[in-house]
């Protein structure tokens, strides 16, 4: 049997995404790709035409196969209430702040009926999404992995509130971006998140406390665990600053204090440190994005 992802045909060809920055823009570039018309969503004009330039640049640098999908359209917006009209599903990708998702599904309450509502969260409760959003059952969870427009992996997390239509609705639109789907119970940092932080975590205190320097601790876990990348760069891919919201909010809804933030991760934040976008780490970067040999933070 293979392992590729079953592609699925969706009953509209638009949706909106809710946010630009390197989730939102991925997800929308994915969505393009597989033929849907895309709205993307900020409130910052400068956000939008950065996003648009590099789903364009993306676009121009690989052209589709000839059995793909025409691409989809791409359109921008700063207003929430006017993207999400005559789609077929929302898709929140704004940082990981449970202030700032609540707000938002609150003003997706107004969306029209049927509309799937989807927040890629990594940690935030589902739940409490759709409590936000007057208890609607179609909120669902979709947390997608960066780069989204290349990780096959999505996890669709149903809370006791999400109907079986907007579960199967997340499920099917997964495949139709050429995902693989798993779905998963609205608990606390679901599968990934609640794993993934705890390794990362360790990976952070053992640099910070000497244990072994961050590349032979990534290479540790590359070679020895098959991993494709270690927990430190990817971290730093990830950003440290969604890194740390991500504990913060896992440790807040868990009550572990396995999640708690390392202080390495804190310093390294509150230096601006953030990680390959903002050219150091845990490593330092170049212009490219590609590692400095011998060169750590």
């Amino acid at each position: 049997m293979s392992n590729e992802p079953a592609t699925t045909t969706l009953p509209y060809d638009a949706i909106a995404v809710l946010g630009a920055g390197t989730m939102g823009a991925g997800i929308a570039l994915a969505a393009i790709r597989a033929g849907l018309d895309v709205t993307l969503v900020d409130v910052s004009s400068e956000a939008l035409d950065r996003a648009s330039a590099r789903i364009d640049d993306n676009l121009a640098r690989h052209a589709p196969a000839a059995s793909d999908p025409r691409p989809g359209l791409l359109s921008i917006s700063t207003v929430i209430e006017d993207a999400v009209t005559g789609v077929g599903a929302v898709i929140e990708a704004v940082p990981e702040l449970p202030a700032l998702k609540h707000e938002i599904f609150a003003r997706l309450a107004a969306a029209p009926a049927g509309t799937l509502l989807v927040s890629n969260t990594s940690t935030i409760s589902i739940g409490e999404l759709a409590d936000a959003c007057k208890g609607s059952a179609a909120v669902v969870g979709m947390h997608f992995f960066n780069p989204a427009h290349r990780m096959p992996l999505v996890e669709v997390i149903v809370a006791d509130s999400t109907s079986a239509a907007a579960r199967d609705g997340a499920v099917a639109l997964a495949r139709a971006l050429g995902k693989q789907p798993v779905v998963v119970r609205d608990v606390p940092g679901f599968v990934t998140s609640r794993l993934g932080l705890l390794l990362g975590t360790e990976a952070m205190r053992m640099a910070a406390e000497g244990v072994a320097s961050p590349a032979d601790i990534d290479t540790a876990m590359k070679l020895g665990y098959r991993h494709p990348m270690g927990p430190l760069e990817l971290a730093d891919l990830v950003g440290l600053d969604a890194r740390l919201n991500n504990l913060r909010s896992i440790r807040a809804s868990s009550g572990n204090p396995a999640y708690d933030p390392p202080q390495v991760l804190v310093d390294l934040v509150g230096r601006g440190h953030l990680g390959r976008k903002s050219g150091r780490g845990f490593f330092v970067y170049d212009e490219a994005g590609a590692i400095v040999p011998d060169v750590v933070s």
